[in-house]
């Protein structure tokens, strides 16, 4: 229920937000200089990226092969409002997108300290700008985003260029792709852990994108949340990965995850 509840929470965050720069009126990020989304925080060094292809290895995961969304459920809109429905994303040739009316994405299974490989690629014609331009994310645990966005020749906060830990982190560096053309992301994640109600480790996040590593092992502050400090709640050790609908034409292919033991165990 709590997870559900949190889901929909989600859907408050509308797609129709006002493109920023940035902002002057946020909270200060702990233990940072800077604002959440700061007007001033220097953007990250655009870099020209390798072009590798990455195939699942023999124990991944498979949440998207390129035929069905089976393995993904929908967070409903209208009447059926926070709801779980069949997802609505176009598939075809290999790829799903977004389409109008649809919702956020959540894979039926869940996930602990895992590695994810996801593909992305924001649309082609260049519509809109800042913030409300090739929008998405991937949100793992359904609660810690790495941004989408099309972030080429497209000035924006910091610390919402694609790469970034949402309003937390900007990514060391820009390893951007024009319009249209297919990035990816290799995300090593380490779960929060509680007792009880209390945070006994925080969640850290090693993200390569594009094949160039952009955080390295680095401490995320909390939940993704917009013009606000991300906080944390206890949940689950496990929860499923959310894709978000944010109104823009994203596509997405070639997703697999692997989940992370500790060493030394038994086959």
């Amino acid at each position: 229920m709590r997870t559900t509840l949190f889901l929909s929470c989600l859907l408050l965050l509308s797609p129709s937000l006002p493109a920023q720069l940035g902002y002057k009126d946020t909270p200060k990020l702990p233990g940072q200089p800077w604002l959440v989304h700061d007007i001033d925080r220097p953007r990250p060094k655009q870099i020209t990226p390798g072009d590798l292809p990455f195939q699942p290895p023999s124990d991944a995961i498979i949440l998207f092969d390129g035929k069905d969304l089976s393995k993904w459920e929908q967070i409903g809109r209208g009447p059926n409002r926070g709801k779980m429905v069949a997802p609505t994303w176009k598939v075809e040739n290999g790829y799903f997108e977004w389409t109008p009316g649809a919702g956020d994405l959540v894979s039926k299974e869940k996930f602990g300290d895992a590695q994810y490989h996801i593909e992305w690629a924001s649309p082609v014609v260049v519509e809109n700008e800042g913030q409300n331009r090739g929008n998405s994310g991937v949100i793992i645990q359904s609660r810690y985003e790495i941004q989408v966005l099309d972030s080429w020749n497209n000035p924006t906060y910091a610390d919402g260029q694609a790469g970034a830990i949402y309003g937390q982190w900007p990514p060391l560096v820009a390893p951007v792709k024009k319009p249209g053309e297919w990035n990816y992301y290799d995300i090593v994640f380490e779960a929060p852990k509680w007792e009880g109600d209390k945070l006994v480790k925080p969640a850290y996040q090693t993200v390569f994108y594009n094949g160039v590593v952009v955080h390295n092992r680095k401490e995320v502050i909390g939940r993704m949340a917009h013009r606000q400090v991300g906080t944390y709640a206890p949940h689950a050790p496990e929860e499923p990965l959310l894709l978000q609908d944010h109104g823009s034409k994203v596509r997405f292919r070639n997703i697999w995850v692997r989940r992370l033991a500790g060493y030394d165990q038994e086959n």
